[in-house]
């Protein structure tokens, strides 16, 4: 018998080119009379996140722009957003961008209708009150941050990543169009791209993962590995961007309602200390945290290369699944991740505080293997 599950997904979610106009109409027929755009100054400067505001402009929408949002989201990023909100007598959130302002915008609606500090929430299901009702707009195929119950802020006293899975954030209405996509740069598109892989990927093999996360993520990994080097060769790909925007959708999806692991614990330390962009944080420890994991679960390791791409036929189980690892090595190096840590300037003497850190995290309970400090010290020494 299938066991019993609840699952958590947006209302409603809008999907494919040209759905921005779609969302538009939802907002104004849903009577809200004043919208928060939680966004970034570059996705301003580029013209990404105006070509949704001159929609809302269009449509006779008030609203009031927040762009100060930080690659890795701030408590004060959040506190200044609220601000805005409350100054404003705001009654709705659209954020527009990656996970950043994704991540911001589900921190302000919680404290919207919650109030205290964002650093109360750390934790899972820790608010008592849903947030107020937020649209995200996607504009990068990877953090899935629009159709899931996380997000991350990062605590500039501590440096510390604080993890919130919270059913409470998850928006009214996400968004993925990927005609919004098409001038995002490469480097970008790749650590996106590498990131909604590393979501399928640790969605797979996690301790909660069932039939229906399973199938999603499996899925997801397919179209990621035939895809994304085609959305880094030539962002204008519309049909490469489109699956990859699928990719990610479906990804967030299955990693929601299931778990993540140890990558991104040990992801979540560098943005906290270093400030690293999580896309490539994820990408490089991906191959070093799954070499670890390939004992507990060698089978879904060789599906996964299977779905990537490898012929497995004629291997052996433990060669299948190591076969696994190279494809996701080889994935990364022709997207052009970098190889290691310390490419990204992690020092050595570090290493310890990040892996007690890591161990922590709330992803960490979802690894398929049991982690101790010894092995998150020298996970990431093999990623240096």
């Amino acid at each position: 018998m299938l066991e019993k599950r609840r699952i958590y997904l947006p209302a409603l979610s809008l999907v494919g080119p040209g759905v921005i106009t779609d969302l538009v109409e939802e907002i104004k027929s849903d009577g809200f009379q004043s919208v928060l755009v939680v966004t970034d100054k570059v996705l301003i400067e580029v013209g990404i996140a105006t070509q949704v505001i001159k929609k809302m402009l269009e449509a006779d929408i008030n609203y009031i722009i927040f762009d100060d949002v930080q690659p890795n989201p701030t408590c004060k990023n959040v506190n200044d957003g609220l601000a805005v909100f409350k100054e404003n007598n705001c009654d709705f959130i659209l954020t527009i961008g990656g996970g950043s302002p994704q991540d911001c915008g589900k921190a302000i609606g919680i404290l919207a209708t919650n109030g205290g500090n964002i650093r109360d929430y750390e934790g899972i299901h820790v608010s008592k009150k849903q947030s107020c009702p937020i649209a995200a707009v996607n504009t990068t195929a990877g953090t899935a941050s629009e159709v899931t119950i996380n997000y991350v802020i990062t605590d500039e006293d501590r440096k510390v990543k604080m993890v919130m899975v919270d059913k409470n954030c998850l928006v009214s209405i996400a968004v993925n169009d990927p005609e919004l996509m098409l001038a995002m740069p490469a480097a970008l598109t790749a650590a996106t791209g590498m990131d909604a892989l590393t979501h399928a990927i640790e969605a797979y093999v996690t301790a909660g993962a069932y039939h229906w996360s399973d199938k999603l993520a499996l899925y997801a990994i397919e179209l990621i590995a035939s895809s994304l080097p085609a959305a880094v060769k030539d962002g204008k790909n519309l049909e490469a961007r489109s699956k990859m925007a699928w990719a990610q959708f479906v990804a967030g999806q299955a990693f929601s309602n299931c778990g993540l692991g140890f990558v991104h614990s040990a992801a979540h330390q560098l943005g906290g200390m270093y400030n690293t962009p999580h896309g490539v944080a994820n990408a490089v420890l991906l191959p070093h945290v799954e070499k670890f994991n390939i004992s507990a679960c060698p089978e879904k390791f060789a599906q996964i290369a299977v779905a990537m791409g490898v012929d497995v036929q004629s291997m052996s189980l433990e060669l299948a699944a190591n076969s696994a690892i190279e494809a996701i090595k080889d994935l990364s190096k022709e997207v052009g991740i970098p190889v290691g840590l310390k490419d990204l300037g992690v020092q050595e003497k570090d290493l310890e505080e990040m892996a007690k850190n890591a161990l922590a995290d709330v992803c960490t309970g979802g690894n398929p293997k049991d982690v101790a400090l010894e092995d998150a010290i020298q996970m990431y020494k093999n990623a240096m």
